[in-house]
């Protein structure tokens, strides 16, 4: 994971008597398996605190402890010594399943189970697939939900292709960190190389270009096409730019949210599409808006890269500007969501956009409700000039935020006097002072109840829309945004 970001992978780990070591790395955000299997040569598991180190895992799965091999500390034994208790996860052996993980790898991987060469070495490398059933397992029951079939991004053995760096000489050299950051401050991280390269247009990028510097790529004919594409953007500025340009049109969220359409719920229950349930609507719409400024990004890209002549752009044109499921998926989702509506990171423009997701006239008292929420807002921003010219507060301001709603800001040099007391809930935050009103607290609830009104008008929409053969479609975007 980015430096400062939340982890998102899983790992299950399982060792035999052998001082073999099998890994399975879930990574939630991008729905991607990522499998491993090796020797650990070293009494220390060097091998394996590197892997830890480099997925930084918010759960770790293990089997309950036994006394290792001679000499040797254990996995259970070493995610006790590195990481906190609320970390460390253990199932049964019977979880352990090599047999059901080949089953599972196979049915749920995006590619081909023969690409991946689980038919040749499955009884060779048993541990990673046991250690994938476990971590499937666990994620399936602690989320509630089934992951789709042939939805997973799977690799299998790819540390063979990479050179390993272990975590001592990580830290040494700064590559992610720099050392004595408690010392110098937040602003030494910039005198780290992952820092200092880190110029990336997306979350995508700045989790491969970590993961290129942890585990520096070692295949001769993958450097080569990534140099051949690096030699065409330094000497095509029009390219290079238009490129940039592109990738910005892609929602930041857009990776975890492509994420959530490779998991359905375990039961699909009349309490799942209850319109009552406003929140999972919201988030779904959310999700759905995501995805929709997304598609519309790739006209864009597909205009960037269509005269590319590097191996790798070529194929980033062929598999995702050419693909015609998305133009379909563009147009299916264009029969019910308004044209304007645009994904945006503002908490309120976010949630009007929300609301205004479906086209007028498909349904009635959505639309009321519209034109009831439009009238409130206008009373809400009134409100704030009323109150700004009757008590001489010229740069009071109304932000939003999704767990307070709409409040008051006034920066403390205005004030001369006391506050009058029609403000309440008075609270300074620095310069300035944060505070509300009963009128603000009785037209917010007012507008709060429209907004969830709102979305159970569109909980139809989610419901239509979940109809799409996910799998299929989204396994090409998850390839995108892991490679840009």
């Amino acid at each position: 994971t980015i430096a400062g970001d939340r982890s998102s992978f899983v790992i299950g780990l399982i060792e035999n008597r052998a001082k073999e070591v099998g890994v399975a790395a879930f990574d939630l955000r991008s729905a991607s398996l990522h499998l491993s299997q090796y020797i650990e040569t070293s009494c220390s598991y060097q091998n394996t605190k590197t892997l830890l180190h480099f997925y930084d895992p918010n759960t770790v799965i293990v089997p309950p402890n036994k006394t290792a091999a001679d000499g040797m500390v254990g996995v259970s034994e070493l995610v006790d010594k590195n990481y906190q208790a609320s970390k460390k996860v253990t199932m049964a052996r019977g979880c352990f399943d090599d047999t059901k993980g080949a089953v599972m790898v196979k049915n749920l991987s995006a590619r081909d189970p023969s690409a991946l060469g689980l038919d040749t070495y499955c009884k060779q490398y048993y541990l990673c697939l046991a250690a994938a059933s476990a971590t499937i397992k666990w994620i399936e029951s602690e989320k509630g939900v089934i992951i789709t079939n042939h939805s997973l991004s799977v690799t299998f053995n790819g540390s063979f292709d990479h050179m390993n760096i272990d975590s001592t000489s990580v830290q040494t050299l700064e590559i992610i960190d720099p050392l004595h950051t408690e010392l110098w401050g937040t602003s030494n991280k910039k005198k780290s190389l992952f820092q200092m390269l880190k110029t990336t247009k997306t979350t995508g990028g700045s989790r491969l270009l970590r993961a290129n510097l942890l585990q520096p790529l070692k295949d001769i004919q993958t450097i080569n096409t990534r140099l051949d594409c690096l030699d065409e953007l330094v000497s095509n500025e029009e390219l290079f730019f238009g490129l940039t340009q592109g990738l910005r049109k892609f929602p930041k969220e857009s990776d975890k949210v492509l994420c959530h359409f490779c998991f359905k719920p375990k039961k699909v229950t009349d309490e799942v599409l209850k319109p009552a349930n406003g929140r999972k609507s919201q988030l779904l719409i959310s999700d759905i808006i995501v995805l929709k400024t997304a598609l519309d990004a790739i006209p864009f890209l597909s205009k960037v890269l269509k005269g590319a002549n590097s191996f790798l752009l070529k194929n980033i044109y062929q598999t995702i500007c050419e693909n015609p499921k998305y133009e379909s998926m563009r147009k299916r989702i264009g029969e019910v969501i308004d044209e304007d509506v645009i994904h945006s990171r503002a908490p309120f423009v976010a949630c009007t956009q929300q609301c205004f997701a479906i086209k007028p006239g498909i349904d009635g008292l959505l639309d009321v409700a519209r034109r009831s929420f439009c009238d409130t807002s206008e009373a809400i921003h009134n409100l704030a000039t009323k109150y700004r010219e009757e008590f001489t507060l010229p740069n009071l301001k109304i932000p939003y935020n999704n767990r307070l709603g709409f409040y008051f800001i006034i920066p403390l040099r205005d004030i001369t006097e006391k506050l009058p007391n029609k403000f309440i809930q008075v609270v300074r935050h620095g310069k300035n002072v944060h505070c509300s009103s009963f009128e603000l607290a009785s037209v917010s609830l007012l507008l709060s109840k429209l907004i969830f009104l709102g979305f159970l008008g569109n909980w139809a929409l989610t419901a239509t829309l979940q109809s799409f053969d996910r799998a299929g479609n989204f396994s090409g975007l998850n390839f995108q945004y892991s490679t840009c």
